[in-house]
């Protein structure tokens, strides 16, 4: 099972087709309600507890948060309350930056949620202790991606402006925490230039679902059956998604917000405001 807000998620499923070609897929991709970047902890997690619980109820094996977002709120109650193996994106993207930054120069672009909650540097501070940790938040980015404007003039515009800062910084690599942005990492990378290793949340993420299947002797045989969700109108995501992935895909099915189960409410405290 993997869920995202919308599109991103299919950057670890793209992983996931390439390394476990015979497991079964369910996505959730939660495009009524995206973007979360903005909102509040308290509702990413409900929001988080909702799809987790839907998946559930599809049999899957293994829940792969695929949003980063929801990483940075809701993958701690998400582990206390499922009894199936959990994987968020934070922390196998952080091994792989720090693997790339023998200098400890990190970047950190992402949502408001994500970059405000200060998951990625508290992660890379224990991963990499003393590590020059510059983060950046890009709200624009995840509209313009739904939107299907990966490869477009204001696109760029947006990107220069956001990575003026990481750009003049001397990291050694950038961590994409949001899923959405690889979908942008050819433009990403153009203006990082190639010293700059960028780091994809979502593939690194999916590589560790992959490893955890393996010692766990889960692997799957045979056919896959591949099953698509989404809570609002299907056809941008499935045009998109079949470009992105390259294959043709099963329909996508629409499921109503007031159709998914839910655990009981979560006590859970807003994050503060967060600041552009």
């Amino acid at each position: 099972g993997v869920f995202d807000s919308g599109l991103g998620g299919l950057t670890s499923v793209r992983e996931l087709f390439r390394a476990l070609p015979s497991e079964s897929v369910v996505y959730f991709g939660d495009t009524a309600r995206l973007p979360y970047g903005g909102k509040s902890s308290a509702t990413v997690i409900r929001f988080s507890l909702e799809i987790a619980a839907f998946l559930v109820k599809q049999n899957i094996k293994c829940l792969l948060v695929a949003c980063n977002t929801s990483s940075s709120f809701a993958l701690e109650m998400l582990s206390q309350r499922l009894s199936i193996p959990v994987i968020g994106v934070i922390e196998p993207a952080v091994r792989a930056a720090v693997a790339a930054s023998p200098r400890g120069r990190v970047g950190v672009i992402g949502t408001l949620g994500t970059v405000g909650s200060g998951a990625y540097g508290t992660a890379i501070g224990r991963a990499l202790p003393g590590a020059a940790v510059i983060s950046r938040a890009c709200p624009l980015f995840v509209p313009l991606i739904e939107e299907g404007w990966s490869d477009h003039p204001v696109t760029r515009a947006v990107a220069e402006e956001y990575l003026v800062e990481l750009r003049a910084a001397g990291l050694e690599s950038l961590i994409l925490g949001c899923t959405h942005y690889p979908l942008i990492a050819p433009l990403l990378a153009s203006l990082m230039g190639p010293a700059v290793k960028l780091v994809d949340s979502g593939a690194e993420a999916a590589r560790a679902v992959s490893l955890l299947l393996r010692q766990r002797g889960q692997l799957a045989v045979g056919a896959p059956e591949h099953h698509f969700y989404v809570s609002d109108e299907p056809r941008n995501f499935t045009r998109i998604a079949q470009g992105f992935l390259g294959r043709e895909l099963p329909p996508t099915t629409v499921v109503d917000q007031t159709d998914l189960p839910w655990f009981e409410r979560p006590q859970v405290r807003s994050a503060p405001e967060l600041t552009p």
